[in-house]
């Protein structure tokens, strides 16, 4: 048996999952789970405690160690577009900002007049979100810690280079920026220097799969798992999911379900025009260079701050007692556009989506099992608008979508989107995240040959479900009837 440890950092929580394969399938095994989110600083600004997190991934090879487990070799994914500053030092030059954080507010716009948005989407090919690492850098352009930093690493890089001391930047990772050009494969340059970013000091770039090098001798002697490789596996953790899709050929749907949706194809090369600027989408790159197009979607979010007010509000409904009263609530009632930004910010969830409701002529929700309603079939309604245009964009049919990740658990939301897209849904694995990172270390290591073959052990170790459209009439009048909703 060999082991793999996936430190799989998402935005709400994190995972140190064990990747065990006895040379025919692969197994996970959660050695440990912690809580993640926001922290709010002095100054009110939003920051990611990275100090703490790191201290995760060290409790998780001394867990590993305690247990006897030799590990292959680490890797670390997570959410994309943050970042953290070194100093001259090597030193952490504070907590990194959360992307939620107030101060990208505006910059979007401030940015467009220096340099207009179908430019910077045609160098850059991604989706334009306020989130955006381009953004955050124009918000801090003048401020003190960016312009003194040493090194500019994004999440998972700042997490190697603590395990290594190794400062690199991934490929997956560093397209979620709007900061790099996925036809050159490097930095956007022109783009930076015209918006007066040409000083950002980046790490060199490296590829997926690339062997960083052993954990720092003090780390391992600490922990006890000894010179352990780190692999700089695809960083983002969107980009490890699609690893891990269990398909085959070229004409499948990707959509990894979480907290966000991401939702799209897989190309050779990046599709960056007219159409997929207008229609905002995004160009970011995957394991071997592969083209990630997709459509960045806000996901379970919703209901998750739902359920948390709710909870805080002493009514802890568990996520398959939101999904009964879903079920039984009213069809189409009310639906919700997730991707409107008044829900980007945390906050008391309930009544954003009642207030929008109202703004929006919709009925205002009564009970929580219509309120999660509303946002599945919001959802589904928003994966059909996606589908549909990835179709127009690429010229063929999608044959079948297959969804990862823990939304690909959720049977009712899986059904809303069989029925709303007209395709069948092919559901799971639910940690593709975890796997597709350990499938990569695998790769990097040599114990693989390629992508197919990674795909295919998935396939071979992890079931999936059918779901078969229903009822598709009915949400094609529903698609018809809020189709202003989501264009």
């Amino acid at each position: 048996m060999k082991y793999y440890l996936a430190m799989d950092f998402g935005a709400s929580s994190g995972r140190g999952m064990l990747g065990c394969y006895d040379g025919k399938k692969l197994q996970l095994e959660e050695l440990y789970r912690f809580e993640n989110g926001a922290v709010t600083g002095e100054d009110g600004h939003l920051y990611w405690d990275a100090e703490r997190l790191f201290g995760e991934i060290v409790k998780s090879l001394s867990l590993a160690a305690e247990r006897g487990i030799q590990l292959e070799s680490i890797g670390v994914d997570t959410w994309g577009v943050d970042y953290g500053l070194l100093d001259a030092d090597g030193k952490l030059m504070g907590a990194p900002f959360n992307y939620r954080d107030s101060r990208t507010e505006g910059q979007m716009d401030a940015l467009f007049t220096k340099v207009p948005s179908d430019e910077v989407f045609a160098e850059t090919g991604i989706q334009f979100m306020p989130i955006n690492t381009l953004f955050q850098l124009y918000a801090e352009r003048e401020g003190e810690r960016l312009n003194k930093a040493d090194k500019l690493l994004f999440m998972p890089d700042l997490f190697n280079y603590l395990l290594t001391g190794i400062a690199r930047c991934e490929r997956s990772i560093a397209s979620t920026s709007q900061c790099y050009n996925p036809q050159t494969h490097d930095w956007a340059k022109q783009l930076l220097e015209r918006v007066g970013l040409g000083h950002i000091p980046w790490a060199p770039l490296v590829d997926s799969g690339t062997v960083l090098g052993p954990v720092k001798e003090d780390l391992a002697v600490q922990t006890g798992i000894g010179p352990v490789p780190v692999v700089a596996v695809t960083g983002h953790d969107t980009a490890s999911a699609v690893v891990a899709v269990p398909a085959e050929g070229a004409d499948f749907c990707y959509l990894s379900s979480g907290t966000w949706s991401l939702m799209g194809a897989e190309l050779d090369a990046p599709l960056i025009d007219t159409r997929s600027h207008d229609l905002n989408f995004t160009n970011e790159i995957g394991y071997d260079r592969k083209v990630r197009f997709l459509k960045n979607i806000t996901g379970m979010w919703l209901q998750q701050e739902c359920r948390r007010y709710w909870q805080e509000a002493g009514q802890d409904y568990s996520w398959k007692e939101l999904e009964a009263m879903a079920k039984a609530a009213e069809p189409f009632r009310s639906v919700i556009n997730s991707d409107d930004p008044v829900f980007a910010s945390p906050g008391n969830m309930p009544e954003k989506i009642a207030d929008w409701c109202r703004a929006n002529g919709q009925p205002v929700p009564e009970e929580p099992g219509a309120y999660i309603r509303a946002i599945f079939e919001g959802l589904a309604l928003r994966y059909r608008w996606v589908v549909e245009r990835l179709e127009a964009l690429q010229g063929h049919s999608i044959t079948a979508l297959h969804v990862v990740g823990g939304g690909s658990a959720n049977a009712l939301l899986n059904q809303f989107t069989a029925s709303a897209t007209g395709k069948p849904v092919l559901a799971g694995p639910t940690e593709a995240t975890a796997l597709g990172n350990v499938a990569v270390q695998m790769l990097g290591l040599g114990q693989m040959a390629d992508l197919a073959a990674a795909r295919k052990l998935v396939a071979d170790s992890f079931p999936t479900v059918r779901y078969e459209p229903e009822d598709t009439e009915a949400w094609t009048a529903a698609a018809e009837r809020f189709a202003g909703l989501f264009g």
